[in-house]
């Protein structure tokens, strides 16, 4: 335990045991209630002092981060609660989640990550089809003029605007074979180049 850590936790016995000690003085006449009510906030004192020191560990399993280890040319993706695999690339330099679709062939946005990554949807023509599991829908092809993951960078990505409603914008096969090497193990996929 370091200085700071063996200093901060002498502070807080410390203030705790004053606590106890003014409780126990102020009310020494109905001390068995006392001890109750004693007990039940030192055990929410507790509480409280095991989820701050355990938040960094809670936070990762509720809302796992993608992790980018540019000097490996590795990216490790955890699988998030439901299942599936979510990345966070830069399109012309604005953030956009995708799921991760092995099953997709392609790159597929939703109306408003094409927006967010600065495409005008005005001159789209949709004309293309594509078979999803809920049928056919019409999309539009684009071109990304540079898309980001951590390290690594590709500019003029070929990619499609989605006509239908779309919860989240598809990463198909043709930006993960751009990759050498794509693994899923222990609950994360990992991507190097």
């Amino acid at each position: 335990m370091s200085s700071p850590e063996s200093g901060n936790l002498a502070y807080l016995i410390l203030l705790g045991a004053v606590l106890v000690f003014w409780l126990f003085v102020q009310n020494r006449d109905s001390l068995g209630k006392k001890a109750q009510a004693a007990a039940a906030w030192g055990l929410i004192f507790l509480g409280t002092i095991a989820g701050i020191g355990l938040w960094d560990d809670i936070r990762q399993t509720v809302a796992p981060q993608q992790a980018v280890f540019a000097d490996q040319g590795r990216v490790e993706l955890p699988r998030a609660p439901d299942g599936h695999y979510y990345v966070t690339l830069t399109l012309n330099g604005a953030p956009v989640r995708f799921v991760v679709d092995t099953g997709a062939s392609g790159i597929v946005l939703t109306r408003d990550d094409a927006l967010r990554a600065g495409l005008d949807l005005q001159g789209l023509a949709f004309y293309a089809t594509a078979m999803t599991a809920n049928g056919p829908v019409q999309t539009a092809p684009v071109e990304i003029a540079q898309m980001s993951l951590g390290p690594f960078s590709d500019s003029e990505v070929r990619a499609y605007v989605n006509d239908g409603e779309m919860d989240e914008s598809l990463l198909g096969m043709t930006y993960l074979q751009r990759f050498k090497r794509l693994e899923i193990s222990g609950g994360k996929m990992i991507l190097e180049r």
